[in-house]
């Protein structure tokens, strides 16, 4: 439980980082459009920092991290994250900058957000399998 807490942490650190690199980086460059740095600290937070609170207070009462398919979830879902954060980093530095990108270029760095939303998205059916077998477990234990 240690380990999810420290990671919510410092997912929640990353995402603060995030929020105060966008109004700054906005501000300073006289940007006031939308842009994808604002999605930065969004994702951080609630998909960082808020699913692993949660997932801590899961474990306390579920044995989740003794299900077969958690340790490719927490994997898979932590190189993901990254991976989604920093292309829409990416995105938004070159948004505010009004950097012209070539198709190539748009096409990939739309690629690799997608591809991080896309095992985002196969991380938390492992995840909600991971819940299901240990609320399974439990049910089955207390009626034993």
């Amino acid at each position: 439980m240690k380990k999810m807490l420290d990671l919510s942490f410092g997912y929640a650190l990353a995402a603060l980082a995030g929020g105060v690199f966008y109004r700054e980086f906005t501000r300073l460059n006289g940007f006031t459009g939308r842009t994808a740095l604002g999605l930065v600290h969004t994702h951080l937070f609630l998909l960082g920092c808020g699913l692993f609170l949660v997932l801590a207070a899961l474990c306390a009462r579920l044995p989740v991290r003794e299900q077969r398919p958690y340790r490719l979830f927490f994997r898979l879902y932590n190189a993901s994250l990254p991976l989604t954060a920093a292309a829409l980093l990416a995105r938004g530095v070159l948004q505010v900058l009004g950097t012209p990108l070539s198709s190539a270029a748009d096409a990939a760095l739309s690629g690799a957000a997608g591809v991080g939303h896309i095992l985002l998205g196969a991380g938390l059916v492992l995840l909600f399998v991971c819940l299901r077998r240990a609320a399974a477990a439990v049910e089955e234990k207390s009626f034993s």
